[in-house]
């Protein structure tokens, strides 16, 4: 523990940092995900696939016997 705040990455060049001493500043912490977020990506893409079929669809086939 004592070297930890011997080592400080100010004191090695960028391009020469050890890799222990590179992950010492290091620390990712997972964040999760709440279930209303899911569930408005899950309402959002049920109505994307909603809307694709009942307008989209229909209008496509008009568009591509007659073009405008």
């Amino acid at each position: 523990m004592a070297d930890y705040l011997e080592t400080a990455a100010e004191e090695v060049p960028p391009k020469s940092t050890p890799a222990d001493v590179e992950h010492r500043w290091h620390s990712y912490v997972g964040n999760r995900i709440p279930w209303y977020v899911r569930g408005i990506w899950l309402f959002f893409w049920l109505y994307a696939v909603y809307y694709t079929i009942v307008y989209l669809f229909p209008a496509l086939q008009i568009e591509i016997v007659s073009p405008p």
